[in-house]
C-alpha cells in the first residue's frame, strides 16, 4: 500500500528524519509512538506528500505522488492534522462538507449529503450539524474535522489510505475509543492508516505495527509486544516503566513510574 525507504529531512541544517524505511501493508493499523521532538509528525506529513519534493519518493499503491491526477488522489488518501483553523465562520455540517469538495462542483448531491450525515454519526456529531463552528469545545471541533476526514473516503474505491496526525488531543475517553474503533473498522474493509499516537498503551491495543521514533530514527518497528518492552520504552523515554498483562487481550500494558 505504501513504502518509501531511507527518508531523511532537516530543517534549516537540523536534522529531524534520517534513515527512515517505511512499507505499509494493506488492511494494517501502523501506529507511530515516540518522545516529543522524535520526528513522528514530520514523517507523516512526508509520507502524506505534504513536505515538498524528497530525495527517495513515497510509492502510494504502486505510484509516487506525482504520477496521480489530484482529484483520484483525493478520492484515495486523506490526511487528518493535529492543528486545524479554529476560527471557521461556517455551521458545523459546512465544515464536514469540505471533505467532499473532490466529489461535486457547485452543489453537493444527495450522496454527498448522506458521506457528511455518515460521518458525523461514526464521530458523534450528528446532533451539531447547525451549530456554529465556533461556538464548539476543542474536542467538538476535533471530532467535526475527523468527520470531514472520513467523509472525503466515503466512496467505492478500494484500498484506500488515512494518515491521522494526533487525532485523540482533546477527546475524553469515550470519543478516544470511539475513534479507534472507527479506524479499525475502516482498516478491516482492506484499507489502511496510518497514525501518530502519544498513548503508548492506546497503541498497544489498536496497533498492528507500531514504529518507534527517537531523536528522527527508528528505534523499533513491529508488532506491540515486540516493541513496548520495559527495556526499550524505558530507555527511549528516559522514565521508568512495567509492563503488565492486558487483561482483555494479549497486548502489553504499559504503566510508568514503577
Amino acid at each position: 500500500m505504501l513504502e518509501a525507504n531511507n527518508i531523511s529531512y532537516a530543517h534549516r541544517k537540523f536534522t529531524i528524519l534520517e534513515g527512515i524505511d517505511v512499507s505499509v501493508r494493506t488492511g494494517e493499523l501502523l501506529v507511530i509512538v515516540g518522545p516529543n521532538g522524535a520526528g513522528k509528525s514530520t514523517l507523516l506529513s512526508v509520507l502524506a506528500n505534504e513536505m515538498g519534493k524528497t530525495a527517495d519518493p513515497v510509492i502510494f499503491k504502486k505510484k509516487t505522488f506525482k504520477q496521480w491526477d489530484d482529484k483520484e488522489l483525493a478520492q484515495n488518501k486523506a490526511k487528518f492534522s493535529q492543528s486545524n483553523n479554529s476560527d471557521i465562520p461556517l455551521s458545523v455540517a459546512d465544515v464536514a462538507m469540505m471533505g467532499r469538495y473532490p466529489y461535486f462542483n457547485a452543489q453537493p448531491s444527495k450522496t454527498d449529503k448522506d458521506a457528511v450525515l455518515t460521518a458525523m454519526e461514526e464521530t458523534d456529531v450528528a446532533a451539531l450539524k447547525d451549530r456554529d463552528y465556533n461556538s464548539l469545545s476543542g474536542g467538538e471541533k476535533q471530532r467535526v474535522h475527523l468527520a470531514r476526514v472520513l467523509c472525503q473516503l466515503d466512496n467505492d474505491v478500494s484500498e484506500k489510505l488515512v494518515f491521522l496526525d494526533e487525532p485523540l488531543n482533546n477527546l475524553d475517553v469515550l470519543h478516544q475509543h470511539r475513534i479507534l474503533h472507527t479506524v479499525k473498522n475502516f482498516t478491516g474493509r482492506g484499507n489502511t492508516a496510518v497514525m501518530v499516537l502519544h498513548d503508548l498503551n492506546l497503541a498497544a491495543q489498536f496497533a498492528d505495527r507500531v514504529m518507534l521514533l527517537k531523536k528522527g530514527k527508528i528505534v523499533a518497528h513491529d508488532v506491540p509486544c515486540k516493541v513496548f518492552t520495559k527495556e526499550i520504552i524505558s530507555r527511549v523515554y528516559n522514565f521508568p516503566c512495567t509492563i503488565c498483562p492486558n487483561p482483555v487481550n494479549r497486548n502489553p500494558l504499559i504503566i510508568f513510574g514503577i
